[in-house]
């Protein structure tokens, strides 16, 4: 559905979320389970697409829309126990990344090198601990000194961006109890004054209950739906789910259950507040029309986290769009795709109105596409 004259887009901006670079295929010499990410050369390939040919000249804004680090996959560093959750260990976790990955952070810099470039970072909840200053400092020493006014990281609640009148974007964890960060609150102060992270009970779950398993199944957190892959593996692999399912049961009591006891005695009370903190991967069904209903101005409504792409034309002519992810997924699902990798993004091309203003008295013209990025060749992309 391109039927845009490229010499009259004068902005292009392109949304990614979920690549979950974490500390690279080998670590201290041995294998690292927890790496998700294995598509550095077509990351590269990407950013310097949007660099080069028709955008060489063109106004170019990078969306990374969250997760983009994971530090809660990031495997054992000389750090104990809650230590690891300090801003010291944090920046230890942040050189991993960036040494696992370095061909990536320096195509980011060459990217914004250019005036006309630029990077916006909404955080998720597998990257939350950039928001600690030194974090911060040191993700932007990746840049040169001019590139860094380029760069911008969003933290505040809601992670709410909108780069364009009418289009959001949001990284979606912020709908789930179990991962939601309050941008100020959860970070403390010790005595020494060093500054910590207090990350949401998701956090502690996916590196003390679920990375644990993945050292023996690592494409335990890549399969959806988690409730057929329960039943899936209760049936094909009994041992390992019910010993799963019971350590992130027995977790969630010593984590949650008790908490909730102790501060409501009425069980109603706690068995409600239990629901809202299991609500994993909410349904984005509900989740969209809450969100249209509640700005009128809505022409497009852009979203990750769940992993899962999505393209939605609505009736009232906005779109809403899962970005998914860079990782491999597989979905046992029968009514949805089924393959292993898909790099897919969202593309916004802007260009002036041809006749003045459209009905909802926009200047501008909104080309929106959720793509899938195929690498170096004469279409390098193909529409989701």
């Amino acid at each position: 559905m391109r039927f845009l004259q490229k010499d009259k887009v004068y902005k292009t901006i392109i949304v990614i979320s979920d690549a979950h670079l974490g500390a690279g295929v080998m670590v201290d010499g041995k294998r690292n389970c927890l790496e998700d990410f294995h598509h550095d050369k077509e990351l590269v390939e990407f950013l310097e697409y949007y660099q080069s040919g028709e955008y060489q000249n063109r106004e170019v804004e990078l969306v990374i829309n969250g997760d983009f680090l994971d530090f809660l996959s990031v495997p054992y560093i000389k750090y104990f126990d809650d230590e690891i959750w300090g801003e010291a260990a944090s920046r230890e976790r942040l050189k991993l990344i960036v040494k696992a990955h370095r061909e990536v952070f320096d195509t980011l810099a060459r990217f914004v090198s250019v005036k006309k470039r630029k990077i916006v970072y909404i955080l998720g909840n597998h990257d939350a601990e950039l928001i600690m200053d030194g974090n911060q400092k040191s993700f932007f020493e990746l840049f040169s000194e001019d590139a860094r006014k380029q760069v911008t990281i969003i933290s505040n609640d809601g992670g709410q961006y909108i780069p364009y009148p009418g289009v959001y974007i949001i990284h979606g964890h912020e709908y789930e109890l179990a991962h939601y960060f309050h941008s100020k609150k959860s970070v403390v102060l010790s005595e020494n004054g060093a500054k910590y992270f207090l990350p949401p009970w998701g956090s502690y779950y996916i590196t003390r209950v679920l990375n644990k398993f993945r050292e023996e199944k690592s494409y335990l957190n890549s399969v959806k739906p988690i409730r057929k892959f329960l039943i899936n593996g209760l049936i094909y692999d009994t041992l390992f789910t019910l010993r799963f399912v019971v350590a992130s049961i027995y977790y969630f009591i010593m984590v949650r259950f008790i908490f909730f006891f102790k501060q409501h005695k009425s069980m109603g009370k706690i068995i409600d507040y239990v629901k809202r903190e299991l609500e994993l991967y909410r349904d984005y069904e509900e989740l969209t029309e809450e969100f249209f209903e509640q700005k009128k101005d809505v022409r497009a409504l852009l979203v990750g986290h769940t992993h899962e792409p999505v393209f939605r034309p609505r009736g009232d002519g906005s779109i809403f769009i899962n970005t998914g992810t860079w990782t491999k997924m597989f979905n046992l699902d029968f009514g949805k795709r089924a393959e292993g990798i898909r790099l897919t993004y969202a593309q916004i091309d802007i260009k002036p109105q041809d006749k003045g203003k459209d009905v909802a008295g926009n200047e501008d013209y909104l080309d929106i596409s959720l793509n899938i990025w195929k690498g170096h060749n004469n279409l390098p992309y193909a529409e989701f």
